[in-house]
């Protein structure tokens, strides 16, 4: 039977079968990434909540295995070279996971490439430009009476926006085939919309390719099922 006791986390998010991967997280757009990814690659996993709303990720235990203290992170029990691997960076992570099944990362050497591009457009532009405008027209942030950041970040969300819209002309998803450029992104396209309430702040059914692209996205039985992992009750 599979050992995950050299980490400490599992003695506060105790694992039911220690032989599937053990994610961590909160339905957050980077935490649905990592269980809609398990999803889709149909590996074994249990879901355990790190309440972002209790301040579960600054505890030791979950600092124990990420001590950037964000959600999602990961334990694989089978790991690369058979042990056990604890993980952390929703990028970091689907990356680990396209490789560990196969799946969603084409091994062609331009076609990787470009993908990992798109991932990387993501995780440096996308998710933080967008948080920081959702912090600032829903958040903490919607009171603040200079309106100097609040237009800022509500400015550089439509020009990303633009580029994902311009990119998705002529094709269903973000590299030709769905990949993991698609579970990183859309999940913060879907936040706009849902979490930030910001439909018509970015002008949402203006864009020519997104709404489509981002209904094709939540059609897909594996993303619906990743979406509601962990659960929040």
């Amino acid at each position: 039977m599979t050992d995950l006791t050299d980490f400490p986390i599992t003695a506060r998010w105790a694992p039911q079968d220690p032989s599937a991967i053990q994610l961590y997280s909160f339905p957050t757009p980077n935490g649905v990434k990592v269980s809609i990814m398990l999803e889709e690659t149909g590996l074994p996993y249990e879901a355990h909540k790190v309440d972002i709303n209790t301040d579960d990720q600054f505890s030791e235990a979950f600092v124990s295995l990420n001590p950037n203290n964000k959600i999602p992170a990961i334990i694989d029990p089978e790991g690369p070279d058979g042990q056990p691997i604890g993980l952390f960076e929703s990028g970091a992570i689907l990356i680990y996971l396209a490789e560990k099944t196969g799946q969603l990362l084409p091994t062609d050497p331009r076609a990787r490439a470009e993908v990992l591009q798109w991932l990387m457009f993501q995780m440096g532009g996308v998710g933080p430009m967008f948080g920081q405008m959702g912090f600032f027209v829903k958040f903490g942030g919607k009171d603040v009476a200079d309106p100097i950041p609040r237009d800022r970040y509500v400015g550089e969300a439509k020009r990303l926006l633009g580029v994902l819209d311009k990119r998705l002309e002529g094709r269903d998803w973000i590299c030709g085939d769905y990949s993991i450029a698609d579970i990183a992104t859309a999940p913060w396209l879907r936040a706009l919309l849902v979490g930030y309430q910001a439909r018509e702040i970015v002008g949402w059914d203006d864009w020519r390719n997104l709404p489509a692209y981002l209904d094709r996205f939540l059609a897909r039985d594996a993303v619906q099922r990743g979406l509601a992992q962990p659960p929040r009750d």
